[in-house]
């Protein structure tokens, strides 16, 4: 920390969450600093994250989109924040940066000690045909959401085409519902919210279809075309064209990079600024926060993208911690994040399976489960489908997903605190959490996701893969009630119900493996402990016919 008659100079470019924790946490550290704060936009610090609700009307003033003002920054921290000022270039040698005022056009210079680089990440926006027709917006910062509102109020749009499924699109969706604005979403992968896994995914589409929603998937949007009403047409491979007011462009985000590129600073294979655990760059007097870097996924170990308020807001506290000579390391990402849509919740932490297998792991297991989000026996319980995702080595957890209507933020909370904690599905078995028959249950989701892992891995519950359903040679028993097989079951599947297991397991063949089901997968796995040991060759296609429909919609 610097002694009373130093000063240290600290420029800090770009405010945000990143930027401007960053400019508060060091001058709480260090009191004798002069500390520089330049935002190329009006404002520099708002709730990013509030846009979409502000598009919807839910948050009525944009003022309560402010975090803090300019003002603010220096009536309580004595920080010098410049908006409308664009830092354009980094000279390292002179440790100076070239800053233009947006407002008179004036180039200036300003020499730094230590510089922070929190640029953040900018929407993309493909070079399509059309791309620039009126109509077609983006949403990242306040200005952006004031054109959407001001195009919604104006024009009074009846359609909407969103391009993207993943989080900002699923939220914007039910925010021009709300505003009275039919909605087709179309993405380019093979499902929405990319960053789940497909089956878990499922669940939210069909929601967003029975809430009139129009989804379609796996069709890139080739060009934009005027409509003969003065709206816009949104083409895409397959041939389809769907019509629009307005269109939304929501197909993700890249690091703001070409500042600190031109620099020479050492960028990473994910196309972020590379940073070690202190946040500091290539360059020993620059660190870099937000948005605009790359950091570890502390599951796989692998480098990632991060585009999420609140390790940036982290990364903005370790950095300050490091510039004023601390020891502070950023431990990574889990990526845990919850996204709402039209009475539904999702939401997920650490790894999916998906990126597993694709950063070469292949020693873990999932199971799936839909516990009731409170007690059964208190009015208004709504099922949580639950994947959770472990290792078989030593049954640590990896990752879980969850999509409900109430219930799910807490149990994946508690999830990404155990992963953060290097905890183990006997850890979550043995969780104590909070019941109350209004809250939760005596055996928790979370108790029982944990309760079910740990029978995969004593060997008491073999578990069959979904994705091999279409080619297995397997028996497929299954044990509902006959008027729950008769309304829809797997194709080929014999029904015995449990209630009639132990009189006639006789009928079932010992020289082939059997598959069980039942609804949600708690009949199934009372089948094949019984079968089990009778010496009968036995699996649980886990989840029951709920998790099925989400591998075979």
């Amino acid at each position: 920390m610097s002694s009373e008659n130093e000063s240290r100079r600290v420029l800090i470019v770009g405010g945000v969450a990143g930027g401007a924790s960053c400019a508060a946490r060091t001058r709480r550290l260090d009191e004798s600093a002069e500390i520089v704060l330049f935002d190329r936009g009006p404002y520099v610090s708002f709730a990013n994250c509030g846009l979409p609700y502000y598009v919807g009307d839910i948050i009525k003033q944009e003022a309560d989109l402010l975090v803090a003002s300019a003002k603010t920054f220096l009536q309580n921290f004595n920080i010098d924040v410049r908006t409308e000022n664009e830092v354009t270039a980094i000279d390292r040698h002179r440790r100076e940066i070239e800053v233009k005022d947006k407002g008179t056009g004036r180039v200036y210079r300003e020499r730094y000690d230590t510089l922070v680089l929190a640029t953040g990440a900018a929407p993309l926006q493909p070079r399509l045909p059309g791309i620039d027709l009126p109509g077609i917006h983006v949403l990242r910062t306040i200005p952006d959401s004031r054109r959407i509102r001001d195009w919604i109020e104006t024009r009074n749009p009846r359609r909407a085409v969103i391009v993207g499924g993943g989080y900002i699109g699923i939220e914007m969706a039910e925010n021009l519902v709300k505003r009275g604005i039919r909605v087709t979403i179309v993405e380019a992968l093979d499902q929405l919210m990319p960053p789940l896994d497909p089956e878990m995914a499922e669940p939210v589409a069909r929601h967003l279809e029975e809430k009139k929603i129009n989804v379609e998937i796996g069709d890139p949007v080739e060009a934009f075309e005027p409509g003969h009403d003065g709206g816009i047409v949104v083409r895409t491979k397959s041939g389809g064209g769907y019509p629009g007011d307005m269109v939304i462009l929501s197909v993700g985000v890249r690091p703001e990079i070409s500042l600190a590129q031109a620099a020479g600073l050492e960028l990473g294979e994910c196309g972020g600024l590379r940073v070690d655990e202190s946040m500091r760059t290539s360059d020993p007097r620059i660190w870099a926060v937000g948005d605009v870097v790359e950091t570890r996924d502390i599951v796989t170990g692998t480098w990632m993208l991060a585009p999420l308020a609140g390790p940036a807001n982290r990364q903005g506290r370790i950095a300050a911690e490091s510039i004023c000579g601390r020891e502070a390391k950023f431990r990574g990402v889990q990526g845990t994040v919850i996204c709402g849509c039209l009475g539904l919740t999702v939401a997920m932490t650490g790894a999916s399976e998906k990126r597993l297998r694709q950063a070469g792991f292949t020693r873990f297991k999932a199971v799936y489960l839909h516990p009731g989000s409170h007690a059964g026996y208190y009015p208004g319980a709504t099922p949580i489908h639950i994947k959770l995702i472990f290792s078989t080595d030593d049954g640590r957890v990896l990752g879980a997903q969850a999509v409900g209507v109430e219930g799910v933020d807490k149990r994946i909370d508690v999830i990404a605190m155990a992963i953060q904690k290097g905890a183990t599905v006997y850890d979550l078995a043995e969780a104590e959490l909070c019941y109350a028959p209004q809250y939760g249950a005596a055996k928790d989701p979370v108790n029982l996701a944990g309760m079910v892992a740990v029978n995969v891995l004593r060997g008491d519950l073999p578990l069959a893969d979904w994705r091999g359903l279409p080619h297995a040679n397997a028996f497929l028993l299954d044990v509902r009630a006959p008027e729950e097989y008769a309304r829809d079951h797997i194709e080929g599947a014999v029904n015995i119900p449990l209630t009639q297991l132990r009189e006639r397991y006789g009928e079932l063949p010992r020289d082939r493996e059997i598959w069980i089901n039942c609804a949600l997968g708690q009949r199934s796995y009372y089948a094949v402990r019984f079968l089990a040991q009778k010496g009968y060759n036995v699996k649980n296609l886990p989840g029951g016919l709920v998790t099925y429909w989400g591998f075979y919609p």
